[in-house]
This record gives structure tokens, C-alpha cells and sequence, in this order.
């Protein structure tokens, strides 16, 4: 604070000379905690933050305060005139304990709120009681409600009023006691933590984890250093542990010493909230552990417990909580459980040697799809009395089997449960009651959680996937060969002949512009249902672009925007990924892409893993087709175009990107029957728009063969079709449209004429 004088605000002072005057009014001996609130009352911030949390009364918290008062003030003395009221022990205690409130805060102004703080920290106080009476909040939330208006007045268009223009007398001085801590309610620190053993009744119950409750039981049995700390990914069993440690005290099934223990989960949100004044969290943390001590058979357990790095630390002031609690954790009187994540241990904890030191670490490894299984049947009437559903074996299988397989953030038993779960509450929400669950039920949840199309989920697709050679070669053409090679490398995958720590399949597609290698690989996700996620390699030739795909270092900028395409596969775990141009990419996406192909996953610059198990990945090049029609020449000349572009797409990419390859799949120049199909195709698509305005046109023969003969070209293939089709029909077609013949519509017939085409009728 420096050299500033400590001095009560001008809110604060008004509030002051409320309650004097008005116990000088009552002629009463003492002033009170009671007169403060009278004051309180007259302050329009006060009683806005009141009617905030609750159905507020002023008149009846008025008669509430009045007859408080009586009770502690006297109702007056007419015998004998009081010249000024003298401040009671709890006044003193009130004035003392929002000073230091202040002096903690490093303020040099004591503040309304700093007062109702103090008020309602009085023991046995009638002013607290009807506070609190008059509100349906906590007090933290009413002190942080009165701090936002007091901070922003313009919100409230609050004015003070100030009945009272005499000031505080002069023989009036109220004194300012040595700042001690008010004593404390024994149980107060339970209000900071939940007991979880009068909770077992409202949680599933835990199913195997026989070594890993008996590693905790020995820890927790430790003379010192009895403080088990859970590792583990989230979504493994963690809390579920602790839950089945609770259990098994209860049930009796522990160490003598252990019988009778009650397990208290501390929360770090409520123990934060509200210490904005320095020292507030410090306080609260020894009385949590006071609490724990004096209890003598409790056992605190912090989830998530490397929060409490750098938790309550402000300013200069470097004790966070976890520096707090190393004295507690030292003699063995307070036994602690904590829970976190691998990552969370290696990023906060790991470096506290002190604090680590005082734990005993305990892998808690993720079930295999066998004890998942055995778990889900073990809680499933749980759900099924919730719900009022039946969940059947082979319902329940499923459900491991796929969450395992697209569910890739997230790990058993959690993911599998999430999926019965949604798929009970959609019976809910159909009103299907005692309902048998299906594949289909658990399939559609899992579609709508991980945004993935239903029919790309269900093991019974092999119809769509029979039809996927037939269906893409219908709107691809003079690619038969392409297509038959990319169905099969899908096919493969779907039936589990590959690795599964694989991509579904990675295929190189090589040809000449414009003939078809990207309209596969549309065709392809939109027939397997899924996602079509497209990068254009062009865009990532430097060598400083490269961090876009997987995050920019820390300390770089974009570091907080995470990677493109990490973040692209963990929003969409299951699509086809296409990386058109590949060749055009710098040196290091192809030591990128060899993880991806041998491994199935790339981290990104935080740290998450995004899984490419269900990707089918597509790249394209042009590489060697500028040697396909080289191959062609001459007489004696036995090389073929594809042959050509292999052997040049060999010496573009090295051998161990091309040995991580399923597939070359290599594309044919366009010819003039393709070039016709093609032409018909987009004729075709030309008239489903036209149909909206309710136009229809038909081509002569002639206009027909003058489209074709302009937009066919093995240089630029399909593109150069599109380019005529533009230039030469849609753009006559939309002069008459807009202006002309067509505005309400109409057929037209469209023919040749002087090597134009017209609109002859």
C-alpha cells in the first residue's frame, strides 16, 4: 500500500453516518453489526445485488431488520439521552475484520462489499441471519454480485442517498482493534468439499480394478507418504476408483486402520471462488486441513490435482496451493488421493520434485475391449431401470467395437457407456419405452457425436460397399480401371485385412489434368457417407507453411490456432482427406506423411493426437503426365502413357514414400468417347438448374458436335469442357433469361449457325 492512509470509501462512509444517525435517532446505548445493515439498507447497490439473488422483499426484510435491531440494540431509552452510541464487540469485530480484509487486498480504501463480507463472517450474528434469509445464493455469490455492481454503477444507474448531512459526531470514534482472524465453526470446511461415501448410491458401481484398489488400500495404509496419486487418460475409471475405495471402507473390506474412513472430494472451484482478497484461499486451505486433521478418518481427494499448480498464486505472492499443502502432506496426518492425466502430470507436476515426492504414482490403464464389455454388462441395468430400454448382448458388443474404432480422442470404458447412454435417452425422446436397443440405436448415436454418417457405421453396409464400383463409375468416366483399383483398396480395408493402425488405405493418384483423379475421391466419400476434407498442396510449398498443418511451435504465432489438418481429423475422424498437388509440397510433408501412413497418427503442437485409422487418403499428382504422350511416339516405341508417368512419379517421390503406398492408381488421357460422356453428363446437370426457372433447352446435332469438338483436349481434359460450356452456352442462356425471350420461361432449341451457336426458337 505504500504510504497511503487506509480509509473507508465514500460509499462506505455514507452507509456510516446511516447507522449512527439512526441508532442516535433510537437513542440506543450500543451500534451494532444490525445498524451497519440499516445502513446498508439506504445503499442502492446493496439492495440491487439483494433482488439479484433472490425473491427479494425490502419491506418485509425491513420489519426482519427492525426486529433484529430490537434485539440487539434495545428499543431505546426515554429516561436517558445518549450522546453517541458505543460500538459493541461485534461492531469491533466487524470494522476489524473488513479492514484486514482490505490490508489483505493490498487496498488502500475499505469498500462496501468488504463490509457485508465481514458481517456475514460474524458467528452467531442476527444482521448475517437476515442477509441470508433474504437470498436464495451463497454468500460468495452475493459478494461477487455486489463487487460487479459496485465496479460497474452505470449498469444499475445507482444514486446514494444521503439523508443524513451532519456527518458522524465528533465524540463518535469507532476503534480500529488489532486484526485478528474470527474464530471458526469446526465444520465450515465441510461446505468446500462433497463426501463421497454418502454418494456411492448415485454412481456406477466399479467393476474389476481389484490391483489397482489394492495398491490405493497399501498406500493409504503407509505411515508417511500415504498419498496415492491416479495416472491415467480420461475416461478410464479414475473417479470410478476412488468411488470403489469409498465402497469397500464402507463395506467394511479394508485395514483396520482404514475402517470408519470417510473420503472428502475437494473442490477447487469453491475453494477459488469468491479469494479475490489476498490471503482469502490461504485461509480456507488451512481450514479444509485443519478440518481433515481434526476429523482424524478423512481422506481428501482432489481430482484433477494439477490445477493446484499455480492455484490462489497473485503477484509477487508464489504460494499456489500446492505449495500450501506440502506442509500437511509431510507428517502422514492428512492422506490426500489425487487424479490426472499423463499429459497433465508430464506439463505441471512432473517438475514439482518437492511436491511429487509425496505421492505414490499408480497406473490406471485403459480395459481392454474384453473387460469393457464384462463392465457395460455389469452396470447396463442401471441404464435399462433409467431409461426403461433393454440393452442385449450383441447391443452391448457393438458398442465396444465401434466406440473403440471411431472414437479415437477418448478412451474405454467411458466411450463405449457415452454411446448406450445416447442411445436410451433417444428411446426417451421417441417415448419407445422398454424398448431393445439395436445396433441401428447405438449407430445413430455415435453419428450424431462424432459427426459421422450412420450408414458409413453399421457393419451391414456391404451392400452400399458392393455397389461402390458401379455407383462411382457411373458418373466417372473412361476410368475403369482407376476405379476398380480404388474400391478394392477400400474394400480391403473394410474387411479388416489391414493394419488397423493404418489409414484405411493411401493411394497416390497419378494423370493429366482435368481427367477425373479429384471427382473420385468426391464421388468416393460421398458414396462411403463420409466427409470429403481437401488440402491444396500448392499452398504449402515454403518450408514455414508447414507448421499450418500441425501447429506452430510455442512462442510463434498461430501457436494458440492449433494445426489444420491435426485439427481437420479430429473434428472428422472418419472422411476421405485429400491432398491435391502433392508434388508441390515442401521436402518436410512427406516426412509428415510418412508417420501418418506407417503409424495412423500425427500430434499436433499441443500435444493431441489426431488418429487417421478411419481416413482414406487420397493424394494427386501431375507427375509424368507431361511424358505420357512422349510414351506414344514412334514406331518401335513400346511404353505405354501409364508406364511413362510411373516412371517419372518414381523419380519424384522417394522410395520409402512410395513403399508406404497401398495403391499407384494412375488415371488415362481423355479420349473422344470420354470427352462425350462427359459432355452429356454436364448437359445434363445444366438442365436440373434450368428446371427452377422453369426453362428447358435441347442442343442440335450440330451444336451438339461443336461443343464436343471445342471442349475436348488431352491437355487440359474435363476443364477445358467446362470452359466452353461456359463461355459459349450458359452465358447466351443467361442474356435470355434475364432479358430476353426466357424471363418466364420457356424451351429453347439451340443450334449452329455460322459456327455460333443460337437460340433458333
Amino acid at each position: 500500500m505504500g504510504n497511503n492512509k487506509l480509509h473507508l470509501s465514500d460509499k462506505l462512509q455514507t452507509v456510516m453516518v446511516t447507522a449512527t444517525n439512526y441508532a442516535m435517532a433510537c437513542n440506543h446505548e450500543f451500534i451494532t453489526p444490525e445498524h451497519l445493515l440499516w445502513g446498508l439498507a439506504k445503499c442502492e447497490e446493496f439492495l440491487y445485488a439483494m433482488s439479484d439473488c433472490g425473491r427479494f422483499d425490502e419491506t418485509s426484510f425491513l420489519n426482519d431488520l427492525d426486529d433484529a435491531i430490537s434485539r440487539t440494540g434495545g428499543s431505546g431509552n426515554s429516561d436517558k439521552k445518549f450522546s453517541a452510541p458505543i460500538p459493541s464487540s461485534q461492531f469491533e469485530s466487524v470494522m476489524s475484520y473488513a479492514l484486514s480484509t482490505a490490508i489483505d487486498s493490498n487496498k488502500n480504501e475499505v469498500e462496501i462489499h468488504m463490509l457485508v463480507n465481514a458481517i456475514l463472517h460474524q458467528k452467531e450474528s442476527w444482521a448475517a441471519y437476515v442477509i441470508r434469509k433474504h437470498i436464495e445464493v451463497d454468500d460468495l455469490e452475493l459478494l461477487e454480485t455486489l463487487y460487479n455492481i459496485l465496479k460497474h454503477p452505470d449498469d444499475t444507474d445507482t444514486e446514494l442517498e444521503d439523508d443524513f448531512e451532519d456527518g458522524i459526531p465528533d465524540d463518535f470514534d469507532f476503534p480500529i482493534p488489532d486484526i485478528d482472524e474470527p474464530k471458526r465453526d469446526k465444520a465450515q470446511w465441510k461446505s468446500f468439499v462433497t463426501c463421497i461415501n454418502d454418494h456411492l448410491h448415485s454412481h456406477n458401481p466399479l467393476i474389476g480394478r481389484e490391483e489397482e484398489i489394492s495398491r490405493t488400500i497399501q498406500v493409504l495404509c503407509r505411515k508417511e507418504k500415504n498419498n496415492p496419486l491416479h495416472l491415467g487418460e480420461p475416461g478410464v475409471g479414475k473417479t470410478a476408483l476412488v468411488f470403489g475405495v469409498a465402497a469397500r471402507i464402507e463395506s467394511g473390506d479394508v485395514p483396520e486402520r482404514l475402517k470408519g474412513f470417510r473420503i472428502y472430494q475437494l473442490d477447487m472451484g469453491t475453494l477459488l471462488a469468491g479469494s479475490q482478497f489476498r490471503g482469502d484461499m490461504e485461509k480456507r486451505l488451512k481450514l479444509i486441513m485443519d478440518g481433515v486433521i481434526q476429523e482424524g478418518n478423512a481422506i481428501l481427494y482432489i481430482d484433477e490435482i494439477h490445477n493446484i499448480v499455480g492455484a490462489g498464486a497473485s503477484g509477487g505472492n508464489a504460494n499456489d496451493v500446492s505449495n500450501l499443502m506440502k506442509p500437511f502432506l509431510d507428517g502422514g496426518d492428512v492422506r490426500v488421493i489425487g487424479a490426472t492425466t499423463y499429459e497433465e502430470y508430464n506439463r505441471q507436476l512432473a517438475g514439482r520434485k518437492g511436491m511429487i515426492r509425496r505421492f505414490q504414482t499408480i497406473d490406471v490403464k485403459e480395459p481392454s475391449p474384453e473387460e469393457t464389455l464384462h463392465i457395460l454388462k455389469s452396470i447396463k441395468h442401471v441404464y435399462e431401470q433409467y431409461h426403461h430400454v433393454k440393452y442385449p448382448d450383441p447391443t452391448l458388443e457393438y458398442a465396444v467395437e465401434v466406440s473403440r474404432k471411431f472414437i479415437t480422442q477418448r478412451f474405454l470404458p467411458d466411450k463405449a457407456i457415452d454411446l448406450i447412454d445416447e442411445a436410451g435417452a433417444q428411446a426417451a425422446l421417441e417415448q419407445t419405452k422398454y424398448k431393445n436397443i439395436s445396433k441401428k440405436d447405438i449407430a445413430n448415436g455415435l453419428a450424431k457425436v462424432n459427426h459421422i454418417n450412420a450408414l458409413a457405421i453399421m457393419q451391414n453396409d456391404n451392400k452400399n460397399l458392393a455397389n461402390l464400383e458401379r455407383n462411382i463409375k457411373a458418373v466417372i468416366y473412361g476410368q475403369d480401371r482407376a476405379v476398380q483399383t480404388v474400391v478394392e483398396a477400400v474394400q480391403l480395408a473394410k474387411a479388416g485385412l489391414n493394419d488397423e493402425n493404418k489409414p484405411l488405405a493411401s493411394l497416390l493418384f497419378v494423370g493429366p489434368t482435368g481427367v477425373g483423379k479429384t471427382e473420385v475421391a468426391k464421388t468416393l466419400a460421398l458414396e462411403l457417407g463420409v466427409k470429403l476434407v481437401r488440402f491444396d498442396m500448392s499452398e504449402y510449398v515454403e518450408k514455414h507453411t508447414v507448421a499450418k498443418l500441425i501447429g506452430a511451435p510455442a512462442g510463434y504465432v498461430g501457436y494458440d490456432e492449433g494445426g489444420l489438418l491435426t485439427d481437420a481429423v479430429l473434428n472428422s475422424p472418419d472422411c476421405v482427406l485429400l491432398l491435391d498437388e502433392i508434388e508441390k509440397a515442401h521436402a518436410d510433408i512427406f516426412n509428415i506423411l510418412l508417420q501418418v501412413m506407417d503409424y495412423g497418427v500425427l500430434t499436433d503442437n499441443k500435444g493431441r493426437k489426431a488418429f487417421f485409422k478411419n481416413v482414406v487418403l487420397i493424394m494427386t499428382s501431375n507427375a509424368g503426365a507431361q511424358f505420357a504422350e512422349q510414351a506414344r511416339l514412334g514406331f518401335a516405341s513400346t511404353a505405354t502413357a501409364g508406364g511413362a508417368m510411373l516412371k517419372q512419379v518414381k523419380n519424384t517421390f522417394k522410395p520409402e514414400f512410395i513403399n508406404r503406398l497401398n495403391e499407384i492408381v494412375v488415371f488415362n488421357d481423355m479420349d473422344q468417347n470420354m470427352a462425350e460422356l462427359i459432355l452429356n453428363k454436364k448437359l445434363r446437370e445444366l438442365q436440373n438448374k434450368l428446371q427452377a426457372k422453369e426453362v428447358t433447352i435441347s442442343l442440335s446435332k450440330a451444336a451438339h458436335q461443336h461443343l464436343l469438338r471445342e471442349g475436348f483436349s488431352k491437355q487440359y481434359g474435363a476443364r477445358e469442357m467446362d470452359r466452353v460450356i461456359q463461355q459459349q452456352l450458359k452465358t447466351m442462356l443467361s442474356r435470355e433469361i434475364l432479358f430476353g425471350r426466357l424471363k418466364k420461361g420457356g424451351k429453347a432449341t439451340i443450334d449452329l449457325v455460322n459456327e455460333h451457336l443460337t437460340i433458333i426458337s
